[in-house]
């Protein structure tokens, strides 16, 4: 009899441990900061920047610190990514209170392993570049990403349909009502993932977008990165543009890319910063990132030349930034 109690103790014992093996979760927390100088070589005030989001301070000026936590389950997690400093103000401008810190916020479920289901505040699925520093090649941004949405809350579902093919859907609320929804309507998206490029459509109270995002490998060491859209509403101004991205490895620890962006106001929508209806903008951005372990070193001359005196009487304005990116 004791032989065979435990003989069930110790299966009991060996099933419970494979369930925990089999049931394994995992918490990370990782995240950056950045911080930067900016100067104009000619063209507008000392305080005149580029009409795109963040790095537009003058001087030496703070970045933000972005924490991210992420508990991963086999079936359930959430993430919580949150921001402080004045890139992460401007990212989330349209919060309020004390969760005027939170980027993103939410939970997702893996009903199976070709569908996944997300609630909660997330960042975009549209445009080339994000908001935090560490995703992107350069350090300013372009106009389409500026004027684009920068998150979402809502539901989403994320489908895998093949090995090179996705689909997404979502229903949202209104674009950037981050918190909560203060008008009742809502706003709908879709992105269609093919080989790594993507088609993404937004409707939003009448207005919508549509964007290409994508890129391609051209060699070893040559990236060339792809962005396209167009939005228009009823009753709104609009925009649409288009910017390509060539980047070049030259090391393991050194790369050169180029951002050119041709961006234009369909009406009189604020973007470039003239009261001008179709003002349009031509940007180049000329980068470096130089990694020394998790530290990136990014200099970078950036090019701005408007239809109108977009930049405090001026057409064009030249300036140069120096940032430094630390993740962990």
């Amino acid at each position: 009899m004791k032989k065979i109690i435990f003989t069930l103790l110790f299966a009991a014992s060996f099933v419970g441990t494979a369930q925990e093996k089999e049931e394994e979760k995992t918490f990370s927390l990782n995240g950056s900061v950045d911080t930067y100088f900016r100067g104009n070589v000619s063209g507008g005030n000392y305080d005149t920047a580029p009409g795109s989001s963040f790095a537009n301070k003058p001087g030496f000026a703070l970045g933000m610190i972005n924490l991210v936590a992420a508990y991963e389950g086999e079936k359930v997690g959430f993430v919580a990514d949150m921001v402080y400093g004045p890139r992460g103000v401007d990212a989330v401008f349209n919060s309020v209170g004390n969760s005027s810190i939170v980027n993103q916020l939410y939970a997702y479920l893996n009903i199976s392993d070709n569908v996944k289901l997300t609630i909660g505040n997330f960042n975009t699925f549209l445009g080339y570049e994000v908001i935090s520093p560490t995703a992107n090649f350069n350090y300013s941004t372009s106009y389409l990403f500026s004027y684009g949405p920068f998150s979402h809350t809502g539901l989403k579902a994320d489908f895998t349909l093949s090995e090179n093919t996705s689909l997404m859907l979502a229903i949202m609320n209104p674009t950037d009502a981050t918190e909560y929804n203060p008008t009742g309507s809502y706003a709908f998206g879709a992105q269609l993932g093919l080989s790594g490029q993507y088609f993404n459509f937004l409707y939003d109270s009448g207005a919508y977008e549509i964007d290409f995002t994508g890129g391609f490998d051209v060699s070893e060491t040559f990236f060339l990165g792809l962005n396209a859209a167009y939005y228009s509403g009823d009753e709104n101004p609009g925009f649409y543009g288009a910017a390509l991205y060539p980047q070049i490895a030259t090391s393991d620890s050194f790369k050169i890319g180029l951002r050119t962006e041709y961006f234009v106001e369909d009406g009189n929508y604020g973007a470039i910063g003239t009261s001008v209806e179709d003002s349009s903008v031509f940007a180049t951005t000329l980068t470096g990132n130089y990694t020394i372990g998790s530290l990136t070193i990014i200099p970078e001359l950036r090019l701005d030349s408007a239809s109108e005196a977009a930049f405090v009487g001026d057409k064009a304005l030249s300036s140069f930034a120096l940032a430094a990116v630390y993740s962990f």
